[in-house]
Parts: structure tokens; C-alpha cells; sequence
């Protein structure tokens, strides 16, 4: 009851103090297979499942598939979170993960052309992250953001070439749950599972500025997924500048507790993975 006290607390604060922005109209929707997150370029989108990741043309046809993508690896892992592409790869945070718990978090970077693995950074203990739900590149800043879906309080910045840890930023009021990062437009978009599906609450979608020399950053919220289907989890994002659309992958019929499925919703009888195409109509707004 605290826990659900708290969640209502947080969005009345946004209620009175943020103008939410309807810069966005949804224009398709997409099933995939892979459940964690989205990421495209000029001709494709990515998708990534919790061991796998997908190739998609942008009419929804899969078109290649990696389902071992752990097996050079020499630290266990078992999940994948949301990804990122960028000059011809694809970025993935990777870690082990059981019942709300991570270790072995790693940069895995995979060939865009045929999903194959390239190369890896392991993640330095001083950084503190505890958990990596996504990643996003900065290339503007030579950088990686990384968001830890146990520890909302920061987002976690490391070098691009290398994988140095370089610095965490401090979010305030503290988004529930991260799933997705997007860097777009000198921000950072954030994807939150902060709805309880149990009430049909619906999840929402945050930013925050890119901003160099500070350590805390006041977060921004930018829309309210009152449009899904059903009121499951939310999960990655990203941006298709081809038609200047924000994508958002959705989960629905399954129930999690603790980042671990446990069971349907009632009508449901498997998991559907979906990319929510949004249009950006107002970006005065966002």
C-alpha cells in the first residue's frame, strides 16, 4: 500500500507542476518477437529479447535473428535490456538477472549487418550501477548512457571508445522502474514502468537535458501511455529520423513481478511483443 501511496503521490507532483506534452500521434503499431527493446537506422529496426536479438524490415518482416548472442562471453549472462545502434552496430546492456537482481553487467556490441558479436567492455564496480535495463550513445559526446531499472536514482555515463566509467547523474523526482534510454535532441528520453497493470495504470515517458559539469538533473515528463492496447510494461525506446517518429516496445498479458513473468492476465494465453509508432507532430513541446 506505501509503495502504491508513493506512486500516486508522484504523479499528482507532476500533475500540478508539468504541462504534459501532445506532441505525439500514434500511427502503427508492429508485433515483434523479443520482449526488452527497440533500436533502428535508416532501413531497419532491432529488436532485442532477454537472450536474443531480431532484424526487422520497417514493414514488420523479420529478416535476421542471433538467439546465442551470450556464447562468446566469458561472465554468465541471461538478459538483455534495451539497445541502441550506431555507426553500423548494435549496443547492448547485458547482465544476469533473477528475481530483481543483477550481476556481471557488461557493453556487448553486436554487427548491425548480421547481429553478430564484435566486442565487449565489463563495467567497473566504482561506477555503483546495480542493474542495466538500456543504453543509449551519445555520439555527439563520445559518450554511453546507461539506466539501471533497480536504482532509478541515476543514469550512468561512460566513454564510447573505451567503456571508462566516467560519471552518474543524479534524476530528481526519481522515475519507478526504467526500461528504455533514448539520447535524442541534446536529451535523454526515459521509458518508465511506473503504471501498475494490476490497476490498469498507464506508464509514462520522461526526459531529461544532457548536461555537462552537474551532477543532478530535474526530470521532465512528456507523455502518459493512455493509448496501448492494455496496460502491461513498457520497455525500450528509440528514434527513426526517417520519419521522425519515436518507437516504444510494449508487453502485454503477461504478469511480472520482480522483472520475472509469473503467469497471464485473464484472455491472455502467451506474451505480445509490440513497437508503438508514434509521430511527432510538436516538438516545441518536448
Amino acid at each position: 500500500m506505501m509503495i502504491r501511496n508513493v506512486y500516486l503521490i508522484f504523479v499528482f507532483l507532476f500533475s500540478v507542476t508539468t504541462t504534459l506534452a501532445q506532441g505525439f500521434e500514434l500511427i502503427r503499431t508492429i508485433e515483434v518477437a523479443g520482449r526488452q527493446g527497440v533500436t533502428a537506422d535508416s532501413n531497419y529496426y532491432y529488436v532485442s529479447g532477454s537472450k536474443s536479438l531480431y532484424k526487422y524490415a520497417k514493414d514488420g518482416k523479420l529478416l535476421a535473428s542471433n538467439d546465442t548472442p551470450f556464447k562468446q562471453l566469458t561472465l554468465k549472462a541471461n538478459h538483455l535490456g534495451d539497445i541502441d545502434y550506431h555507426n553500423g552496430e548494435i549496443f547492448t546492456g547485458v547482465e544476469f538477472f533473477d528475481n530483481g537482481k543483477a550481476i556481471n553487467i557488461q557493453i556487448i556490441i553486436y554487427d548491425a549487418e548480421t547481429l553478430e558479436f564484435k566486442r565487449f567492455y565489463t563495467l567497473e564496480p566504482e561506477s555503483g550501477q546495480k542493474e542495466v535495463c538500456g543504453i543509449t550513445v551519445d555520439a555527439k559526446n563520445n559518450t554511453i548512457w546507461m539506466a539501471d531499472w533497480i536504482d532509478g536514482a541515476y543514469l550512468y555515463k561512460y566513454d564510447l571508445n573505451s567503456g571508462k566509467y566516467l560519471a552518474k547523474q543524479h534524476i530528481f523526482p526519481v522515475p519507478e522502474k526504467q526500461q528504455g534510454v533514448k539520447v535524442w535532441n541534446n536529451k535523454i528520453l526515459i521509458t518508465s514502468d511506473d503504471g501498475d497493470a494490476e490497476y490498469n495504470e498507464p506508464d509514462h515517458l520522461y526526459s531529461i537535458p544532457v548536461l555537462d559539469n552537474k551532477t543532478s538533473v530535474e526530470i521532465s515528463l512528456l507523455k502518459t501511455f493512455d493509448d496501448v492496447k492494455f496496460n502491461g510494461e513498457i520497455e525500450g525506446l528509440s528514434y527513426d529520423e526517417t520519419i521522425n517518429s519515436i518507437i516504444v516496445h510494449f508487453n502485454r498479458g503477461t504478469r511480472v513481478v520482480n522483472g520475472m513473468p509469473t503467469g497471464f492476465y485473464p484472455g491472455y494465453e502467451k506474451e505480445i511483443h509490440e513497437l508503438y509508432i508514434y509521430k511527432i507532430i510538436s516538438e516545441e513541446e518536448l
